[in-house]
């Protein structure tokens, strides 16, 4: 039986009355298979740091020392222990907090351990990847995921896995290396068709280059030595599974990457060998490797690991095959979401990849930058305003930006509360508690997906990204993790942080409540009402076409009380207090005068309107 956990937070939160109406659930949303990428609330986990369910995978069932099996949870760089039976056991607590869809790191199993000697690291994040087709021993088997899907699903939660089609594992040396690394080879200055450069011996007759995408053409594409000679250690040589990855005309083999232009594409990420998506081999390879995962599993969605460093054409292929796969497989309402890293406020970028990839939608990494700027670093609330200007520019528009997940701060940019922290370095515990609230309340009813990074509930504050945000939610054993000083808790990551009463875990779980129970919170399309060009006011109105619900949204970013006029449609007449404090009628047809606190939110239901009418 299901656990009741709504009653006891809204008794332990004082505000079971009138604060926060509560709607019936639409009959057409019961089911999980139902339910639009727009209807979820999201929690992101690293298995290796959530919870360790059964010690003895800790090593992953290899011999040796931590350089051989990548076990040592006193090193943040290696594995702690944390598996698909810890993830298992904690779903009543992940449920409780409203959460809807869980999306996970890497689960395939990785290469253990590689790096330079003295800077080695382990595959513990899942981005290593050896075998596609196998859950790392690390983490459990196929079928203890298999199961997992089947429990969450027991419970209406939805899996997205996270997948990779841009590299696997750094397996593949170049002979012409050095211990510096490879430097990137350009196509320019060598060529498919000469041996390590323009002088050399001619090689590959008959190709016609990457441009064309034919298994005709791919088939003359025999010598993968054109800007380095492959080297494949003998201990590796079949190491990869499908055993067609092992073969090395599969990969661009030209060196690393510096993330910008032509390389971006074709070169190694950190030394990771970097797959020839051009090659129709290794498209309809990933193709066949993924829509097993969906046959077998029968996951809810992918989020796309390094997307933008793979050819378009790619993913003009692999995304409609997989949504067809999902099809056939009765998951009409498949999510497929890229990761498409920018820093900074401006969708323009990451939009290009819905319009000329194709890809559904992206991680919205301008809306994390946004609210790093406005919440954290005190600029204006014409950041936000801009930021949801530029939704136009998603291939759909504004009905694509509202499926886009939302993140505050992940595994790999860093905790929202350090990037605040770090903005002020003299802010007090009790402030920056407050800002991150504030945070996770815009990201919980504006347009988007609202995605939790774990460990952002219980108040966790890192000392940057990357590694240094990955902490432990079970009790760890990472000096570098343990001395930092949460918000919201006296606990320390020494501890087991899975407090249900922690104050931003009520928050989260009140508003998912709040957002489950009214459409317009999750479907609504977005009118802005108010901004400013320095902290203060953000009003926002949505509008659901097909409910008809109207809300408006009401933030404070500044440290001062505020009282502003709001407009407003002119049909509206009362008010209905979803969250924060709401007046109960307008001030004149068209206008509602918020008052807000310091750091704060109101959540409006507007009422007297016609619901047919649109408010934009």
């Amino acid at each position: 039986m299901r656990r009741i956990w709504l009653p006891c937070l809204l008794a332990l939160s004082g505000i079971a009355g009138g604060a926060w109406a509560m709607k019936e659930k639409p009959e057409a949303e019961t089911t999980l298979r139902d339910r639009l990428p727009e209807d979820e609330v999201v929690y992101f986990v690293l298995p290796d740091r959530f919870a360790n369910g059964d010690r003895s995978n800790d090593r992953g069932g290899l011999d040796g020392g931590p350089l051989d099996h990548g076990y040592d949870p006193t090193h943040k760089g290696f594995y702690h222990g944390g598996d698909l039976a810890g993830l298992t056991a904690k779903l009543d607590y992940i449920e409780g907090m409203g959460v809807t869809a869980i999306w996970f790191a890497p689960i395939f199993e990785n290469k253990p351990v590689q790096g330079a000697a003295g800077q080695e690291s382990a595959g513990y994040h899942g981005y290593w990847v050896t075998d596609f087709t196998s859950i790392d021993p690390h983490f459990g088997t196929n079928e203890e995921f298999k199961s997992f899907v089947d429990a969450a699903h027991a419970r209406g939660i939805k899996v997205y896995m996270d997948i990779i089609t841009n590299h696997t594992a750094d397996v593949i040396r170049y002979e012409e290396g050095n211990a510096t690394g490879y430097g990137y080879r350009s196509k320019g200055d060598f060529p498919y068709s000469r041996r390590l450069g323009l002088d050399g011996e001619p090689i590959n007759e008959g190709f016609l280059g990457d441009e064309i995408r034919t298994e005709e053409n791919f088939a003359k594409l025999t010598n993968p030595g054109y800007a380095y000679t492959p080297l494949v250690p003998e201990a590796e040589r079949d190491v990869k599974v499908p055993a067609w990855l092992n073969d090395p005309i599969y990969y661009h083999n030209r060196g690393d990457t510096t993330f910008r232009g032509e390389n971006s594409r074709f070169g190694d990420f950190v030394g990771l060998d970097d797959l020839y998506t051009e090659n129709p081999r290794v498209l309809d390879g990933m193709i066949e490797i993924y829509g097993n995962w969906i046959r077998d599993a029968g996951i809810d969605g992918f989020r796309i690991d390094t997307a933008r460093h793979v050819n378009p054409e790619f993913w003009q292929t692999f995304v409609p095959a997989m949504l067809e796969i999902a099809e056939e497989e009765g998951i009409p309402n498949f999510h497929i979401f890229g990761e498409v890293y920018r820093d900074g406020p401006d969708n323009g970028y990451i939009a290009q990849y819905t319009r000329r990839d194709k890809l559904p939608t992206v991680l919205d990494f301008a809306f994390q930058a946004a609210m790093v700027e406005v919440v954290g670093r005190k600029k204006g609330t014409v950041v936000l305003a801009e930021l949801f200007d530029g939704d136009v520019l998603y291939e759909g528009g504004e009905e694509t930006a509202i499926s886009t997940p939302t993140f505050l701060g992940n595994h790999d940019v860093g905790r929202f509360a350090t990037f605040v922290r770090d903005a002020n370095p003299e802010i007090s515990q009790e402030e920056l508690l407050q800002r991150v609230k504030l945070a996770h309340a815009v990201m919980m009813t504006v347009r988007g997906s609202p995605t939790i990074y774990s460990g952002s509930e219980q108040g966790f504050v890192g000392d940057g990204n990357d590694q240094a945000a990955r902490e432990d939610m079970f009790p760890s054993l990472t000096d570098s993790y343990n001395d930092n000083d949460l918000i919201g808790t006296d606990a320390t990551t020494a501890d087991a942080n899975f407090d249900a009463a922690h104050p931003l875990y009520r928050l989260i779980a009140e508003l998912a409540v709040v957002r489950q129970a009214n459409p317009a919170l999750r479907r609504g399309l977005q009118t802005m009402r108010a901004y400013r060009d320095e902290p203060g006011v953000l009003a926002i109105t949505r509008l659901d076409p097909d409910s008809g619900q109207h809300v408006l949204l009401a933030f404070n970013t500044s440290t001062d009380p505020i009282t502003e006029n709001i407009p407003i449609d002119y049909k509206s007449r009362s008010l209905n207090s979803l969250a924060g404090p709401c007046p109960e009628t307008v001030s004149a047809p068209g206008s509602v005068t918020i008052e807000l606190a310091p750091l704060s939110y109101a959540v409006c239901e507007l009422k007297g309107q016609s619901g047919s009418e649109a408010s934009r």
